[in-house]
């Protein structure tokens, strides 16, 4: 399974294709929010009307915010990728830190130390969940081909397929029993199936006789 770094656009289509995705993701959540928002604050008999402008109004300008916000993530990344020379969760991290500190840049030094420090911490929760993701995901995948290879190895209590279930358990008694009383149970000879056996303990029953008297 890929990691988010290797599965990702190579860095110069990488721009392209997270500007691309991130309006796409801006517009659309734009238009849904801002289109409840317009029905619930129109009047009465003119809900859809006023829930359609203020999607014409509003969600483009989201998906162009979304937009820019993607397209300079993804130019420090591959600058962090030209540097570094390799790809890791680190690239997206100081990408993410660098993006909401420039955004910021306007309003100050200590607002745009602030926004680098939320943007910093927000991608590094991101990268974070996605590497436990792909754990979890790996971790089944070797449980997934455990099991197929042998049926009885991932199954707590199901025993190996080399023998039947009590067969070492019943060995085990054996032995611990014939260790206290001298000597443990020795195996019965193997009988045909001509033999009869009689036991000792009680006679045997006369044999009927059909002779006429």
């Amino acid at each position: 399974m890929g990691t988010p770094e290797t599965s990702r656009e190579p860095c110069p289509d990488r721009i392209l294709d997270d500007v691309g995705g991130a309006f796409g993701m801006g517009a659309v959540g734009g238009a849904a929010f801002h289109f409840i928002k317009g029905i619930y604050n129109s009047p009465k008999g003119a809900r859809l009307v006023g829930g359609s402008q203020a999607v014409r109004m509003n969600a483009p300008r989201v998906g162009g915010s979304f937009a820019v916000w993607g397209g300079l993530f993804s130019t420090f990344d591959c600058t962090m990728v030209y540097l570094r020379q390799k790809e890791d969760p680190w690239n997206s991290i100081i990408a993410g830190a660098a993006t909401g500190g420039f955004l910021q840049m306007r309003q100050g030094l200590g607002a745009t130390a602030r926004s680098a420090a939320m943007g910093g911490v927000l991608l590094a929760l991101i990268e974070g969940a996605g590497i436990m993701l792909n754990k979890i995901m790996s971790e089944q995948q070797q449980q997934q081909q455990m099991v197929m290879e042998d049926p009885g190895a991932g199954l707590p209590g199901m025993p190996p397929m080399g023998g039947p279930p009590g067969a070492e358990e019943s060995s085990s008694v054996g032995s611990w029993v014939g260790g206290w009383f001298g000597k443990g149970k020795e195996p019965e000879p193997a009988s045909s199936g001509s033999e009869t056996k009689v036991l000792e303990s009680f006679d045997a029953p006369p044999v009927p006789s059909f002779e006429f008297k």
